[in-house]
């Protein structure tokens, strides 16, 4: 099976479900990360004396690090602007959100539920570009088998202080992926890469926080169970 992330920032896989993507791959399946911008824009740059562009070439080569470390099939990092995807006509990140998939040809498309969890616009314009492209590719008979947007339950929400996060319901939450020790291992080795992010990574408490189980949504799908993968029943959705 092929799974594709699509994400805005460098280190949106990391802090979210990327132990889960490498269990994903250690089981077999071809998992690729579309991130539509090099995250060039953290105010992180502004300690590190870097321009916009300087920062996004540094992060796209820890990102380079987080696919070997994700063992992932493949990594495709746009340079959309960081920070101004509410600016773009939305058709031109629909082209290249469509160019991917058309490219990957994917089972499984994954990105942000509707809240963003950390309810950043980039989060949420990239939510609302990859439905509605799904939802086209639908129309024409040739949409991947499944939508999930990745979120986080209740409990993972109170647990992090640092930042405000939101949280999907028990009843909107369709999958819970449960990770081993050693995918746990990868997720926080993963977020070692991003160097640039160490000190907010740490002063945030976010490698003791990685969620497990890894929560998905599904779009327009009804199951009377919890799935334990983005790939359970796929083929009775086809």
């Amino acid at each position: 099976m092929k799974a594709l992330y699509i994400f805005p920032h460098p280190d949106d896989e990391s802090f979210g479900p990327g132990g889960c993507m490498y269990k994903q791959s250690r089981e077999g399946n071809d998992i690729y990360l579309l991130t539509l911008t090099k995250g060039g824009a953290t105010k992180i740059r502004f300690d590190l004396g870097m321009t916009v562009d300087e920062m996004g070439n540094i992060r796209e080569k820890e990102m380079q690090c987080v696919a070997h470390t994700l063992g992932l099939k493949g990594l495709t990092v746009l340079d959309l602007p960081d920070s101004g995807l509410k600016h773009m006509d939305p058709r031109i990140i629909e082209e290249a959100v469509r160019s991917e998939i058309k490219k990957i040809r994917p089972d499984v498309i994954v990105t942000y539920a509707v809240h963003g969890i950390s309810g950043f616009h980039d989060h949420l314009v990239t939510h609302a570009v990859v439905k509605r492209v799904f939802a086209e590719l639908k129309s024409e008979g040739n949409a991947p088998a499944r939508l999930c947007f990745f979120t986080i339950d209740k409990d993972s929400a109170e647990k992090q202080t640092h930042f405000r996060l939101s949280h999907s319901t028990d009843e909107e939450i369709v999958i819970k992926e449960k990770l081993e020790p050693g995918d746990l291992a990868k997720g926080k080795e993963a977020l070692d890469c991003y160097v640039t992010y160490r000190d907010v990574i740490k002063k945030a408490g976010i490698s003791d926080q990685l969620p497990d189980p890894v929560c998905f949504e599904v779009f327009d799908e009804k199951h009377e169970i919890i799935l334990n993968s983005i790939f359970q029943n796929l083929n009775n959705n086809k």
